[in-house]
């Protein structure tokens, strides 16, 4: 779509429109490319240094190429989750010209990123959670690489499509899509039912939050303006902008921390969808620098070990192992794929869980551990973990003493394998910071001006920011992913809504047909894409 084209469809909205199509700076220009370079360098040697620690020798150069090529496309995949969805967060101060376009886009792509680099990581291991743990265990192998290129390629494609036609589409909603395609069609390769590629039980909770949080902010957006009209008699704060004329200081205030808050609650929540990915392309391409957190102090490795000693004690005696009974990572790999607490589960737990122990009791720190074990001592504490996270949830009854020791085995199986390292949390936040200062204009004009049939109030933006960022701040607590763009978008809707300003029932439309295709497109391209490349 030209410029003119979008300009000449604006709606009664577009009164008093801001110059956001202004030339963009040569100095913003600058800026970008020396971030970019820079982001690109940092990722550079920081990876050739964490190898080189690692003690990596002669290895082929297949790898490197395949890492660096996949670590590509997951930042692409960020800088698109950037300029796709924090369009959102500055639209608000934009159409009420509390920020010029340029400031307001490189300020929301400065707490983009310092949300990104203070954010706790919950969230980004609960995506790679969804994934089948098959597949996670063989992160390295063909099958891995090819999942990874079906997230990311078909998670690009599908925000990149609903951008060109500038509706706000959710990179989260995507994610999770190209997740569960990838899981189903992984299970019909294998000739499994489809429902066993999937943990139905954590897509539904994050089914749950995608699909409420529009709903959500549609309502509480709406419920605040009307308690604001309520309560605050000022008659500037219901009132359009006047031409382009910024409005009083304290509005002006109000609205820009707002959009300050969303930026920071956008960039800690779905920044960490890139951390997920980044680790497990890392995880399956070079095991040996990160298949393991490091950075564990030796002085702990003899409590870990002690622990484990313990709870294996504690499960054999209340679960003797039958008479014969397959590998523990067997039953344990079937376990966690099924949900089916089979008698051989506790004892097969109770050894690997012990033989766990045993291998960093002997090498003392994770160090240590020889190049060609590394990795599998990774998927060992993976399984574990992952196998403690369902028994916690199932129906059996374990003493007291016994479930605080799985709890605090699960957690520090968690922090020597679910890590992010500093790096890796920088080159994310670049990227999604400078998302942000490319592309944002259509998604802008569409939460601006196509909405609602009048020009965005003072109190509507605001609402609306301020339930945007109550709603992703409360969710990153969660460890939940939500859609920045459904929440603010609904957000602005309500306020129309409960104002009677009036609904542009088009644009609700094509938002409402972007949001129930999301998934389904995403599946379907996802599955089709994991087939093609699991073929290669």
């Amino acid at each position: 779509m030209s410029q003119q084209n979008a300009v000449s469809s604006l709606s009664p909205a577009a009164a008093g429109r801001p110059n956001i199509y202004a030339k963009t700076s040569r100095s913003s220009m600058l800026l970008f490319i020396l971030l970019l370079v820079l982001g690109i360098a940092f990722a550079g040697v920081n990876l050739f240094n964490d190898v080189q620690d690692a003690g990596v020798t002669g290895i082929s150069y297949i790898p490197f190429l395949l890492l660096g090529l996949a670590l590509l496309i997951a930042l692409g995949f960020e800088f698109v989750n950037g300029f796709h969805d924090t369009a959102n967060a500055v639209a608000t101060v934009i159409y009420t010209h509390s920020l010029p376009p340029t400031f307001a886009v490189l300020w929301s792509g400065f707490f983009n990123f310092l949300g990104v680099m203070l954010s706790s990581g919950i969230v980004a291991f609960g995506i790679i959670s969804l994934l089948p743990v098959e597949l996670i265990l063989q992160a390295g192998s063909g099958k891995g690489f090819a999942m990874i290129y079906a997230l990311l390629f078909s998670a690009i494609i599908w925000n990149l499509g609903t951008w060109w036609l500038g509706l706000p589409s959710s990179s989260s909603h995507t994610l999770i899509g190209s997740i569960i395609g990838v899981g189903v069609a992984n299970a019909l390769i294998h000739g499994h039912s489809g429902t066993s590629g999937v943990d139905w039980d954590q897509a539904l909770t994050v089914g749950y939050a995608l699909l409420l949080s529009p709903l959500i902010g549609f309502i509480a957006a709406g419920l605040l303006l009307l308690l604001l009209k309520l309560f605050i008699r000022n008659r500037q704060l219901y009132q359009a902008p006047e031409g382009n004329r910024p409005p009083p200081l304290w509005i002006r205030g109000m609205l820009i921390l707002t959009c300050t808050g969303v930026s920071f609650a956008h960039g800690s929540n779905d920044g960490q969808k890139g951390m997920g990915l980044i680790m497990l392309i890392l995880v399956g391409s070079m095991p040996i620098a990160y298949a393991l957190n490091r950075s564990i102090p030796p002085g702990q490795i003899p409590q870990v070990a002690a622990l484990a000693s313990q709870t294996q004690r504690q499960l054999l005696q209340q679960f003797p192992p039958p008479a014969q009974m397959d590998a523990p990572r067997s039953v344990l790999t079937a376990y966690v794929a099924s949900g089916e607490t089979l008698p051989s589960v506790m004892p097969a737990l109770a050894q690997l869980i012990g033989s766990i122990g045993a291998e960093i009791h002997h090498y003392g720190d994770l160090d240590n551990i020889p190049a060609q074990a590394v990795a599998n001592t990774r998927n060992d504490m993976y399984l574990a973990s992952e196998s403690i996270k369902l028994l916690k949830n199932s129906q059996l009854t374990l003493p007291a003493d016994t479930r605080q020791n799985l709890t605090a085995m699960k957690k520090e199986l968690d922090r020597a394998t679910r890590y992010i390292p500093f790096w890796v949390k920088v080159v994310v936040a670049i990227a999604l910071g400078l998302g942000t200062m490319v592309g944002w204009r259509r998604i802008v004009v569409t939460v601006g001006e196509k909405i609602g049939k009048s020009h965005l109030s003072y109190a509507q933006g605001a609402s609306a920011e301020l339930v945007a960022m109550a709603t992703i701040g409360a969710a990153d607590a969660f460890g939940l992913p939500v859609s920045t763009t459904h929440v603010l978008s609904s957000g602005v809707a309500g306020t129309m809504a409960a104002n009677h300003s009036g609904l542009q029932l088009a644009t609700l439309r094509n938002l409402a047909c972007a949001w129930l295709l999301t998934l389904p497109v995403s599946v379907l391209l996802s599955a089709l894409l994991y087939w093609l490349f699991s073929q290669i």
